[in-house]
């Protein structure tokens, strides 16, 4: 039985999220199915670093399985990308050790936020971009989200339906950039066209240990209340505090999120230097990026 680590980059548009859900399309199951086509496999789970949402979408998702099968990893990765729908694609496949768990060994996460503002929606991002009418102040966005670096008791920042009992959390960062449109080489976006000169995003980018259900996108959801003006930075504080959910802002929709890259120490798949499996802006379209060549997480085919 070999290990598997396969990178995956998805539009999320038309999933009812990653998890397998009886009657609905999910990412996993297609995966899954265009695995078993390849292997000729009856059963194949795969387990990813994390679930994302309906709607959410990922630039770098890291999932392992276990198969049998004698294919070599170029071999089963061009099979399997033949199989997938049109809204997947396996960017990189390594065999790893059998202990390697993507979900387990993962140090942490990164997830970019697209909020499109100017005086009017494009229609051309309305899966990849929530619109928020109006200017934002960034500079006060940015010190609000001084507060929410560190460990910190999240549970304002996540809603009903989490499984975790621990809401403590480490957040390492919290980015906010602007452009004038989402497709500079520095912040790349899939299926992006250039906008005109006067619609503006901001790149709201939160990498953290792990996170709580809906967390990011609480937490995108306060700091636009920041950004309108209707809270002080300070309020963030307050709700982070606050342990309530109530005292947060609202929860951003999920059409605007990426789940950008997944941070992996080596030492759990080859005792070697860390290593990330992220969306690699330099290079053609469907590759990924590794920090550490041991690894094996070089672009893929």
């Amino acid at each position: 039985m070999r290990n598997f680590r396969i990178t995956l980059r998805y539009d999320g548009t038309n999933f009812c999220g990653w998890q397998r859900q009886l009657g609905r399309r999910s990412v996993q199951e297609s995966v899954e199915a265009a695995i078993a086509a390849i292997t000729q496999e009856t059963t194949v789970r795969l387990n990813a670093s994390g679930r994302t949402d309906a709607g959410v979408h990922a630039l770098a998702q890291v999932a392992n399985f276990f198969s049998t099968t004698r294919l070599d990893c170029p071999t089963l990765l061009r099979g399997i990308n033949a199989q997938l729908p049109p809204d997947i694609i396996a960017t990189d496949l390594a065999e790893v050790p059998q202990s390697f768990d993507a979900n387990k060994d993962a140090l942490s996460k990164r997830y970019r936020y697209v909020v499109q503002t100017g005086p009017w929606p494009d229609p051309l991002q309305r899966h990849y971009a929530w619109y928020v009418r109006g200017p934002l102040d960034v500079s006060a966005m940015r010190q609000a989200a001084l507060y929410l670096i560190g460990r910190h008791d999240f549970q304002a920042f996540t809603t009903s339906g989490s499984e975790r009992l621990n809401t403590i959390r480490t957040v390492l960062a919290v980015d906010i950039d602007g452009a004038s449109y989402p497709t500079s080489e520095k912040k790349p976006l899939p299926m992006l066209a250039r906008s005109p000169s006067d619609v503006q995003y901001l790149l709201i980018e939160v990498e953290a240990d792990g996170f709580l259900y809906n967390m990011v996108r609480a937490i995108v959801g306060s700091l636009i209340e920041v950004g309108r003006g209707r809270w002080s930075p300070e309020q963030v504080r307050t709700a982070l505090l606050s342990k309530d959910r109530r005292h947060a802002g609202p929860t951003a929709p999920p059409h605007g999120l990426f789940l950008l890259a997944v941070r992996y120490a080596c030492s759990a798949a080859t005792g070697d230097e860390p290593a990330v499996a992220q969306h690699n802006p330099t290079a053609r379209p469907w590759t990924t990026e590794s920090q550490s060549p041991p690894c094996e997480l070089s672009p893929g085919a």
